[in-house]
């Protein structure tokens, strides 16, 4: 049996109402909340919903070769050890991009030069991305940056010595087994829900007690942190220690992803509705749109439009020919397919038979000419030759075909080039939305996550290539138009500003 991301996700909702999930306290937390997101991406991984992502994996080597930096990290940059007070504590993205000659997080940097401008102390909690730091400046301390190898080193053991250890009660295993069981023949799998509530349970129950030690020690006023869903008992400890989070967003939000995506009904408990004990107090957005993108847990006044400096920044050099390749005379058009690992196999198959066809049809009649780019993302960079033999036979056999696997040309300066792109929920659609490009989604699972810009015929669903061409060689192609800020709004200063003076 096939299932939809929809389909998927209303039968996760429909148990956390049947058994109010979000707030059953098992082993003295809420487990339900620690594992949502990694549940779903398990279900849509085994009842393959999901390619698996095409990232590289770490082999046994790198795991071992990576454990001395761990131990040296832990010692050396320990977020534990000292106990100087800061007025906010920053918790970052782990992946970093070359941004003004060094690695940042294209979601936080902004934070640095606003907080030193308005007279603030502050510290960046830094963890591993694929069990390394990128980082070009080594003087960490000058730069206020300390990193989380210690807690998550220690999190780790502590959970591989006390596995299989936890004292759930006899109600306690009556419920979680009667919830897998439910789970199993709703999406006919095997799933081992007592295994990932102890693991998720045990992670919690250590990284709890020392993020509550960390925010003794440094006492900040405010925490500021990307991807809460991931970081639960650091927000568990925020509100235990009555210190505001409040997280960036970093992606595509909406009604089907998981980590904030509450409806009403999934947070019921004794017919009253109780609040996500393990959500972030605020959540500053990219734009007015990301305020209505799904039922949050918490008030709308605290999804606050701030804007993406990093979008802002970066898009100003390419604004302008954007602004300029639909009203010049262009030989060559340029087709943009935009790729992700759960869905690369199939969008590359796609990106090879459009440009089979249109390169074709070019050839016999003459007809308007088209360069093709395929960007990869990050984690496709070293394994798309072996996973997607499409793009290899389209390098082979097309000159205008262009795959990229490295970060340049920047993705902005492809957009602002492309006519057209091509995608499925990235975040980088709407991005490409904000420069003109006349967007594509394929409908593969996770369409879903742009239903509402469907249904606003703002971008159009195509099912293969073949519609895809339609659609290109029609000369009029009906797109509503949207107001481009809507997305990204420019910075707004006085809203920080607002938020560090309350």
């Amino acid at each position: 049996m096939t299932f939809t991301v929809k389909e998927i996700c209303q039968k996760i909702w429909n148990l956390e109402e049947k058994y109010e999930l979000n707030h059953k306290e098992i082993q003295g937390c809420y487990p339900w909340q620690l594992i949502r997101m990694y549940l779903y991406y398990e279900i849509t991984r085994k009842t393959n919903v999901f390619e698996s992502a095409q990232q590289s994996s770490l082999s046994l080597f790198d795991k071992i070769n990576s454990f001395l930096p761990f131990l040296k990290n832990s010692i050396l940059s320990n977020p534990l050890s000292g106990s100087e007070n800061v007025d906010v504590l920053i918790f970052d993205h782990p992946r970093k991009v070359i941004f003004e000659d060094e690695y940042q997080d294209i979601y936080s940097y902004f934070l640095k030069d606003t907080l030193n401008q308005y007279g603030k102390s502050f510290e960046t909690i830094e963890s591993p991305y694929l069990n390394h730091h990128f980082r070009n400046n080594e003087n960490i301390k000058e730069n206020h940056v300390r990193f989380n190898d210690r807690i998550l080193l220690g999190s780790f053991i502590h959970k591989t010595r006390n596995r299989g250890k936890l004292p759930f009660t006899e109600e306690e295993k009556q419920l979680i087994n009667t919830v897998k069981e439910e789970l199993e023949t709703a999406f006919e799998i095997e799933i081992d829900l007592f295994r990932i509530m102890e693991d998720h349970i045990l992670n919690f129950q250590y990284d709890y007690k020392k993020y509550i030690e960390l925010l003794q020690k440094k006492s900040p006023k405010l925490v500021f942190l990307v991807v809460a869903y991931e970081n639960k008992a650091l927000v568990a400890a925020c509100k235990k220690m009555n210190i505001e989070i409040i997280e960036l967003q970093h992606g595509t939000i909406s009604p089907y992803h998981l980590g904030y995506s509450y409806p009403e009904n999934t947070m019921k408990f004794n017919d009253e509705i109780k609040e996500i004990e393990y959500f972030p107090d605020k959540i500053l957005s990219f734009g007015d749109y990301w305020k209505n993108a799904c039922p949050f847990p918490i008030d709308s006044e605290n999804i606050i439009s701030m804007g993406f400096p990093y979008f802002e920044e970066n898009s100003k050099t390419y604004m302008k020919i954007a602004d300029k390749k639909d009203n010049e005379p262009n030989d060559q058009k340029q087709i943009l397919f935009i790729s992700q690992g759960v869905i690369g196999k199939y969008l590359s198959k796609l990106a090879y038979e459009t440009a089979l066809s249109i390169n074709e049809n070019t050839d016999n009649n003459n007809a308007q000419k088209y360069n093709f780019i395929y960007k990869l993302h990050p984690g496709e960079y070293g394994t798309w030759k072996e996973n997607y033999d499409y793009l290899t036979k389209a390098v082979n056999e097309f000159d205008n075909f262009t795959v990229i696997d490295k970060s340049e040309p920047p993705l902005y300066e492809l957009f602002a080039k492309s006519h057209y792109q091509i995608g499925a929920f990235s975040t980088a659609i709407y991005e490409g939305l904000a420069f003109n490009c006349k967007t594509f989604i394929i409908d593969v699972p996770g369409v879903e996550y742009l239903d509402d810009l469907i249904d606003k015929d703002i971008v159009k669903k195509v099912k293969n290539s073949e519609e895809l061409i339609n659609y290109i060689n029609s000369e009029n192609i009906s797109i509503q138009e949207y107001d481009k800020d809507y997305f990204f709004k420019n910075f707004d200063e006085t809203i920080f500003k607002k938020i560090l003076s309350d």
